[in-house]
C-alpha cells in the first residue's frame, strides 16, 4: 500500500503535493477517436470536391484545421489531469482554462468502478470511477494503466472501509 502524501494545502494550482499524472496513452486514445470522427467529413469533402466543385475541397482545409486544434486541445487536456491520495481523501485535478478540483473523502466512498473500452484496453489503460451516495460528489480518473487502476481501486476500497468503520 502506498504511503499517503504528507498533508499540504490543496489548491487548484497544485501546491507542493505529489500530483500523479495520467498515462500519455490517454492522449493517443483520444486522438484516435478524434481522427475517426473526422474521417467522415474528410471523405465527404473529398468526394464533393472531386464530383461537384473544386470549391468543396476547402472543406478539407476546415477538417485539417479542426484536426490541428483538436490535437492541441487533447494534449493540453490530458496533461492537465492529475490526482493525489491524501490521508483522508483522494483529490482529482483537471483542466487548464476551466479548472476543476474534486475531493472525495474516503469515508464517503460507496464503491470504485474500473472501466476500459476496446480502444483503451488495446493501449493498456482504464478509467477509475469513484462513486459516493451523491452523484455530484464522485469523481473519475481516466487514463490509468490497468495495473495501477486495479491497485488504486483496492486501496480506495480498503481506506473507505477503514474510514466508515471509524464513524
Amino acid at each position: 500500500m502506498a504511503d499517503p502524501a504528507p498533508e499540504a494545502p490543496v489548491t487548484l494550482h497544485g501546491g507542493d503535493l505529489p500530483w500523479r499524472p495520467v498515462s500519455p496513452a490517454l492522449a493517443r486514445v483520444r486522438l484516435i477517436s478524434l481522427f475517426v470522427v473526422l474521417l467522415a467529413p474528410t471523405v465527404v469533402s473529398l468526394a464533393l470536391g472531386l464530383l461537384l466543385s473544386r470549391w468543396a475541397l476547402f472543406g478539407l482545409l476546415a477538417v485539417a484545421l479542426v484536426a490541428l486544434w483538436g490535437t492541441w486541445l487533447v494534449r493540453r487536456q490530458v496533461s492537465a489531469i492529475s490526482w493525489v491520495e491524501l490521508e483522508e481523501e483522494i483529490v482529482i485535478r483537471k483542466g487548464r482554462l476551466f479548472r476543476s478540483l474534486v475531493s472525495v473523502p474516503y469515508g464517503r466512498l460507496q464503491y470504485v468502478d474500473i472501466q476500459s473500452g476496446p480502444l483503451a484496453r488495446a493501449h493498456g489503460i482504464a478509467s477509475c470511477e469513484i462513486h459516493t451516495a451523491s452523484p455530484e460528489s464522485g469523481g473519475s480518473i481516466p487514463g490509468l494503466p490497468v495495473d495501477e487502476a486495479e491497485a488504486l481501486r483496492a486501496r480506495l476500497a480498503a481506506r473507505g472501509e477503514t474510514q466508515r468503520a471509524g464513524l
